[in-house]
């Protein structure tokens, strides 16, 4: 065995030490699968062992469950083999009493793997995580999960976890009796050991003569209400979008009204029915293998030291938040505003989210106040001089950066400039800039403390040093930076604008607006496009348009949303701020769309009622579309920071894997097809890119399943 070493002691109990060469954490990979059998067979025919405690020798925990690289390689086929199943049943029947001691993680298969023993004790810290999160990433529990987390705390209990995949701790694990004890770090090892040679009934609860289902059958009345209400919460949430979930709640409506054996027959079913879906192959590869990839920095990881003095100009929402950000992950910071009240106020937003932490004990006070030191408010240029990276946050206004721009380089002349611009080309700003290389766009996304994605934005001038430098920045932040090129709007902003556009467009031809919300959340959007456009402000939107009009010229091409936006503001209703927009906002009431739509100038007179499924497709293809003309145009080169860009920066469906993966998984000349007869309903906005039109044509996708082409070469001084 490569992954395990049993060390067997005078009384009898064997030490299994669980330890996967060269890897930082355990995971369930192809070559731990081909041990596990070595191990049974061990443990069940040596007479030496009487008992066994198997422990993790990594620092991080116990085990990662499955090793997904090994996994993506077969997602999404027919054939899903899976024996672990098998052998943890063969270990919880081998008639020796087997304990698991957990000082770290145990998600996914890891905890089906200390499920399948008879005892499982866990540390009493912070450190310690124990769950199923495989719906989250498009599967679900195939190794004894469905089936023995119900059997051990009931079902009511065990389908938030299943369905919904969010760790618990340790204290929580043993209030729901998932854990049998928790002792101090470091002594789990040795309390496993007492238990195992103490042991004289070494059976599962659920083998054992006389077991009933805690919380009862699903047939019972507590067992109805809590399979009716959970299929209604299901689909309320996912709206059927995520056969893994589907398939969870399936598995254990089924399973748990059969012997043990028979259930893990029917989880092994529905694991491979999941297993083969395009879902699950869109989300493993988008949401696990290039999340991860991008979050380590991609192909410039490694190019370049993130900052330790970095300086913020605005203090307002998005300054103030990088600000803490940034003072959260140990970097010095300087907060520039107009005036130090302006700046002390964005400090006071950094104190009111660390008192939240120290008040759910996630922080110390000593901690929130190193936290604090480290932001200092200022009002003149003079207090960034010595600042590695200065990030302006200003109002989105073209001149006003340009301005600010010249005003960093004059006070801090070494420093990379970096813009959080959301709409701007840099190239346009960085004009401004008496080095431009050194100028490039750091799009931070609201509220920056709770947003993961980063969006490094390439001007025309910028450098390959300057890039690197504010990916290493990202990285430093915690947070998962892709690179794109300078585009108006760059790329998550461009896409993100078409679905509240077109939810406009639907609106002026007259679709009701209940319909086109609706619509939108059942793609798994995260709401409704005139609900996002509220939110966003109206007449900032405005603004927005009215500014890529100057810009563009004879170019710009006007649509309906113009229009609308011009008549909502003119009536004072800029959105949520001020408690209307599309919707109302009632104060103490909750929200609903504006009885006046219908009656604003440019919506038709009559409405229409179209098919859902037809809106459905309008809001995801057009911004699928425009992520197409993205990558066309070279905005965007990579297709995973595409898709993971547009999933994690504008709630584009993870069940789709993000836009371009959504191409691939409906076929490229099925998309262009279908766009084609959009282009003839409702206009050239669904025009397929040339790219995209050879691709349907030569039978290709954006992620081929070929060789990946070779990274280019980055060079960085």
């Amino acid at each position: 065995m490569r992954n395990f070493k049993i060390d067997l002691g005078e009384d009898g109990i064997a030490l299994v030490a669980f330890d996967v060469p060269g890897r930082s954490m355990n995971t369930l990979s192809d070559s731990v699968i081909a041990d596990l059998p070595l191990l049974i067979a061990r443990i069940r025919d040596d007479s030496a062992i009487r008992g066994v405690v198997i422990y993790s020798c990594k620092d991080t925990g116990f085990c990662a469950g499955a090793d997904l690289g090994d996994l993506g390689r077969r997602v999404g086929t027919p054939i899903a083999p899976n024996p672990t199943p098998d052998v943890f049943r063969q270990m919880e029947t081998c008639g020796k009493p087997i304990a698991c001691a957990l000082e770290g993680v145990a998600l996914g298969g890891g905890l089906e793997f200390a499920l399948g023993c008879h005892y499982r004790v866990a540390a009493d810290s912070p450190k310690v995580k124990l769950g199923v999160p495989e719906v989250t990433v498009g599967l679900m529990p195939g190794a004894g999960g469905t089936q023995r987390l119900p059997r051990l705390i009931g079902v009511a209990k065990a389908l938030p976890l299943l369905l919904e995949g969010h760790p618990v701790g340790a204290r929580e694990a043993l209030d729901l009796h998932i854990v049998d004890a928790i002792v101090a770090p470091g002594e789990t090892l040795q309390a496993a050991r007492r238990w195992a040679a103490e042991c004289t009934d070494p059976t599962a609860p659920w083998d054992r003569k006389g077991y009933a289902l805690p919380g009862g059958l699903p047939y019972s009345p507590a067992g109805m209400q809590t399979f009716t209400l959970a299929n209604a919460m299901l689909h309320k949430r996912t709206y059927g979008n995520f056969p893994g979930p589907e398939n969870v709640l399936k598995a254990v409506y089924e399973g748990v009204q059969v012997p043990m054996d028979a259930a893990l027959r029917i989880e092994a079913n529905y694991f491979a029915l999941t297993f083969a879906t395009p879902q699950a192959r869109a989300m493993v590869h988008s949401m696990f293998l290039a999340r991860q990839a991008l979050a380590k920095g991609g192909e410039w990881a490694g190019k370049a030291k993130p900052p330790t003095r970095v300086a913020v100009i605005g203090a307002g929402m998005m300054g103030a938040g990088i600000a803490y950000t940034q003072a959260a992950r140990g970097m010095e910071t300087v907060l520039i505003d107009v005036d130090l009240a302006a700046a002390e106020k964005g400090k006071a937003h950094a104190r009111g989210l660390v008192n939240k932490r120290v008040a759910k004990r996630r922080m110390t006070q000593v901690a929130a106040d190193q936290l604090l030191d480290r932001i200092t408010p200022a009002t003149d240029y003079a207090a960034i001089g010595d600042a590695e990276l200065v990030i302006e946050a200003v109002f989105e206004n073209l001149d006003l950066k340009r301005e600010v721009i010249r005003r960093i380089e004059a006070a801090a002349p070494s420093a990379l400039v970096g813009s959080n611009t959301s709409t701007l080309p840099i190239t346009s700003l960085s004009e401004a800039s008496a080095r431009p290389q050194d100028v490039v766009g750091i799009h931070f996304f609201s509220p920056v403390d709770r947003m993961e994605l980063v969006e490094v934005i390439r001007g025309d001038s910028t450098s390959d040093e300057a890039v690197a430098r504010a990916v290493a920045y990202a990285v430093a932040l915690g947070k998962l930076p892709i690179v794109v090129n300078d585009s108006r709007g760059s790329f998550t902003s461009r896409c993100f604008g078409t679905y509240l556009h077109e939810g406009m467009e639907m609106l002026a031809e007259g679709v009701p607006p209940a319909l086109i919300e609706n619509a939108g959340r059942m793609t798994g959007m995260p709401r409704g496009p005139l609900e996002i456009a509220d939110d966003v402000a109206l007449d900032l939107a405005l603004s927005v348009e009215e500014q890529t009009q100057a810009m563009l010229g004879d170019a710009y091409v006007a649509g309906p949303s113009a229009g609308l936006l011009r008549a909502l503001v003119s009536a004072g209703r800029l959105g949520r701020k001020s408690a209307a927009g599309f919707y109302d906002y009632p104060e103490g009431g909750s929200k609903m769309l504006w009885p006046g739509l219908r009656t604003l100038p440019g919506v038709a007179a009559d409405a229409i009622h179209p098919d859902v499924e037809e809106c459905k497709r309008r809001l995801l293809y057009r911004q699928a579309v425009e992520a197409a003309r993205c990558f066309d145009q070279g905005v965007v080169t990579d297709p995973r920071s595409a898709d993971v860009g547009a999933i994690l920066a504008t709630g584009f469906p993870s069940w789709a894997g993000g836009p371009l993966r959504y191409i691939d998984m409906l076929g490229a000349a099925r998309f262009v097809a279908e766009c084609d007869a959009f282009v003839e309903l409702f206009g050239p906005r669904f025009a397929p890119p040339p790219g995209l039109r050879h691709m349907a044509a030569e039978g290709r996708s954006y992620h081929a399943p070929a060789e990946p082409a070779e990274p280019r070469a980055i060079k960085v001084a």
